[in-house]
């Protein structure tokens, strides 16, 4: 099968940082897992920062790729949701191969069926986002999917990134009412469309911000980018008995004192690929948890956040696609199709 991997880990424009090979098919899937014929793929930041530079030297070629849809080619003999022929969608796991192959072996219960109304590549956009999102706002978080954010404000710093995009939508149809931030006008733009009722410059102070669109307090934020940054004007904007989530390890020590303590902000950490690392009893959740985002795409509660497509999926498109993430600059979930 031809993929993209790795075997050193290289700055971006290397040209040897990713690189086409041919690889053994995977063996016939056993117990929970999918044989899946990748046909699309998207990128996230996890996909460069286990790229990212260091000594290692891998001793077989290591395929990346944590977001993907495509068609079920075979099945285990535990699998029960899934039948040949069926369209999926994942995030897969990050101590397996990745979905950046022509075939993948991936556990059922973290893959949901691809939402009718969506081609593959707007498909593969969705699935690491959307867990990252939900699983943090309805999971980690207090609040309730149906519902939850009745007369509640909630905060969306980097409201344009691929998770921000879906967690704008998710939060919005949850109740809230959601306010994001973003620094340039086709951001400004992208968050209004995903449904911010108000998006305010990350880049200035956010208090005085708020305060001029009658929110001198939140009840809730996800900090989507620099969790230090922003920190200590969370901790003074949030609403005593306040949430904030958080998905971007910090670069320095964080102070949880006052005025966390003081205000019992509760402080929840979502790392989506827990589930699979340590092998949960719910790690069926994520299968239910895409089951239900398709189900809301296609009844046209939710939207796709594909903003940009690169094709074929190849070491090249792939590299550039990694670049396009580390400058900071995508607008919602970039995607590769067709080999």
């Amino acid at each position: 099968m031809k993929a993209i991997a790795l075997t050193r880990y290289l700055p971006i424009d290397d040209p040897e940082s990713l690189v086409d090979v041919d690889l053994p098919d995977p063996a016939a899937p056993t117990g929970h897992d999918l044989l899946v014929r990748v046909e699309a793929v998207s990128v996230n930041p996890v996909d460069t920062k286990v790229r990212s530079p260091k000594p290692q030297v891998e001793a077989q070629p290591k395929v990346l790729g944590y977001d993907a849809a495509g068609v079920v080619e075979a099945i285990g003999e535990n699998v029960s949701r899934f039948r040949p022929g069926d369209r999926v969608y994942y995030a897969g796991d990050i101590t397996r191969p990745g979905s950046n192959a022509q075939l993948q072996l991936v556990d059922e219960r973290v893959v949901g069926h691809a939402p009718r109304s969506l081609d593959a590549a707007q498909a593969a956009a969705l699935p690491l986002t959307a867990l990252t999102a939900w699983e943090l706002l309805f999971q980690r978080m207090p609040f309730d999917s149906e519902g939850g954010g009745s007369r509640k404000t909630l905060l969306v710093i980097a409201g344009a990134g691929g998770v921000g995009s879906i967690a704008i939508q998710l939060a919005r149809r949850a109740g809230f009412t959601v306010i994001a931030t973003a620094s340039r006008s086709e951001t400004v733009e992208w968050c209004k469309a995903m449904g911010a009722h108000h998006v305010i410059d990350h880049r200035q102070p956010l208090p005085p911000q708020l305060a001029a669109l009658g929110f001198p307090s939140i009840d809730a934020a996800l900090n989507l980018a620099d969790t230090v940054r922003y920190w200590e004007v969370l901790g003074e904007l949030l609403a005593p008995l306040g949430h904030v989530g958080l998905i971007v390890e910090p670069s320095a020590p964080l102070r949880i004192g006052d005025p966390y303590k003081a205000k019992s902000i509760g402080i929840h950490w979502e790392m989506m690929f827990a589930r699979t690392r340590f092998g949960t009893a719910d790690m069926d959740e994520q299968g239910r948890i895409l089951d239900r985002v398709a189900a809301l795409i296609d009844g046209g509660e939710l939207r796709g956040t594909r903003h940009d497509a690169l094709s074929p999926i190849n070491a090249a498109n792939l590299r550039e696609a990694h670049r396009r993430l580390e400058s900071g600059t995508t607008i919602g979930k970039l995607v590769l199709s067709g080999w």
